[in-house]
């Protein structure tokens, strides 16, 4: 066998070990037991510092000097695996244990600070945590910025200045458009009660539809929706509120975008570094895409519309008002449960949060202060409680450190995709209105999915569209739908 051949079965391995870490994950996450916290950080520990071995092993280093490649699917293979290593090998394997260790702690604790309103009851834990994670940094970076070397793990080949410069870009014209449809007639939502077992149906109804493969997959309920796993084994969670089902709905279709991604990637790849989505910008843009583009359509809305009345009968909203109650822009709290325009703005709040946490220039002991502070000069209202601020997301406790500006960058990203797929798609609101995404998924699979991580990102991207990304598709595509909707 050649260094290719024992270095692509020794990763395969490798990646099945790392498979069953996430599922563990996911386990805390929707069935552990709350008593079973501790051992769970003592088992993620264990299991971290064995793929930490692994990822840095001598070998490794001596099959990358050796392997040739002979394809492209090759090429790319080693360059996924030399970027693995080298970030292995900067990373000493007791800080990772630690980081695994601590942050399984953290994700209970912040669980039961955010349930009982309790900052205070957090940020000791997030104090290490963000520590950790500054040592973590560095050892990357090796005498260069800390956050840049972070956001690489989510994002590679992206810099915190370019990400700056996107955001100081985008940020003129969202903040236009939210400030002409505050000035305009307001949308009115939807009031009621839907019960849990009919959104649940729904749901299921909604995953189908967009092509998620249960066979291979299974929805459960979390506090805060999220997609794991890849290739057979992809799972999803949602959540429920008996007076928002949409907050359920489009929870499932937002991580059916991500779930089908992984679904959808050549088969050959499974078990290797292409059998995975390329960045987390580009999985976001999958799920975005899924979610708004697709599901926040017109058409699309006067599907769920027949859906919501047959399980839940006459709610009150006729199908013309139907397309404005699901994309009403209205103050709120929640990223997660944000309209499409501000979004964005909630994303580059956490962006420079986290940022000067990484930086050292905002202490954990402040960040309550400086959330609130930030949220009223953005959206010009004060936070009420900290689950509705500084504590509503999992990320900071789970170490996810350069996450954040991915969610903005798969928005971008989506607004090139959108614009491609009306380009090549005939008849795309026909098959919307019928409940039928598929023309849309199936050109996302062929055209994205199905490559997982051969290219780079922003190769992905315009790869699919036949064009470079850029903010400017995304930002003409709201100031359409929402000057339409609120007669702007």
């Amino acid at each position: 066998m050649s260094a290719y051949d024992d270095l692509m079965n020794y990763t395969r391995t490798t990646s099945a070990l790392g498979q069953v870490a996430g599922r563990l994950g996911w386990d805390q996450e929707t069935m552990m037991a709350r008593g079973s916290a501790a051992q769970r950080s003592e088992e993620m520990g264990a299991m971290t510092t064995i793929l930490h071995a692994r990822r840095s092993a001598p070998e490794v280093g001596d099959w990358l000097a050796a392997a040739q490649p002979a394809t492209e699917v090759e090429t790319a293979q080693l360059a996924h695996i030399q970027r693995s290593y080298d970030r292995a090998t900067k990373v000493p394997a007791d800080l990772a244990a630690e980081i695994s260790t601590v942050t399984s702690t953290a994700q209970g604790t912040w669980a039961e600070a955010r349930a009982s309103e309790d900052v205070a009851a957090f940020l000791p834990v997030l104090s290490q945590v963000v520590a950790l994670k500054r040592e973590e940094g560095s050892a990357l970076a090796e005498d260069g910025a800390v956050y840049d070397a972070m956001i690489q793990d989510y994002e590679p080949g992206i810099s915190e200045a370019e990400i700056t410069q996107l955001f100081d870009r985008m940020r003129p014209r969202l903040v236009s458009l939210v400030d002409r449809i505050k000035g305009a007639d307001q949308l009115a939502g939807i009031t009621g009660t839907f019960d849990e077992a009919g959104q649940i149906e729904i749901s299921n109804r909604l995953a189908a539809a967009f092509g998620y493969d249960f066979n291979r997959g299974r929805i459960d309920k979390a506090v805060h929706p999220f997609s794991s796993g890849s290739g057979n084994d992809v799972r999803i969670t949602t959540r429920t509120s008996e007076t928002d089902p949409f907050n359920c709905f489009y929870s499932t279709v937002h991580e059916v975008g991500h779930a089908c991604y992984e679904q959808n990637i050549d088969q050959t790849y499974g078990l290797t570094p292409l059998g995975s989505g390329v960045s987390m910008g580009v999985h976001e843009s999958q799920s975005r895409i899924y979610e708004n583009q697709l599901g926040r359509s017109a058409a699309f809305c006067g599907w769920l519309h027949g859906q919501m009345t047959e399980v839940f009968g006459d709610f009150g909203v006729n199908r013309d008002a139907f397309y404005g109650a699901v994309n009403q822009v209205k103050s709120g709290f929640i990223r997660t449960e944000s309209d499409e325009v501000q979004y964005n703005l909630h994303v580059m709040l956490r962006y420079d949060l986290e940022r000067d946490l990484m930086n050292g220039t905002l202490d954990v002991a402040d960040l309550e202060e400086a959330w609130n502070t930030r949220f009223e000069a953005d959206f010009g209202f004060a936070v009420d409680r900290p689950s509705n601020g500084c504590l509503q997301d999992v990320h900071w406790s789970v170490g996810l450190f350069g996450y954040f500006p991915t969610y903005s960058l798969g928005n971008v990203y989506a607004g090139n995709l959108y614009q491609a797929l009306t380009r090549d798609v005939p008849d795309l609101a026909g098959s919307l209105g019928r409940g039928d995404p598929s023309p849309a998924t199936d050109w996302l699979r062929e055209n994205l999915q199905q490559h997982g991580g051969l290219r780079a990102p922003t190769q992905t991207i315009e790869t699919a569209c036949g064009f470079a990304p850029t903010e400017a598709p995304l930002l003409d595509y709201l100031d359409e739908k929402f000057s339409a909707l609120y007669r702007l």
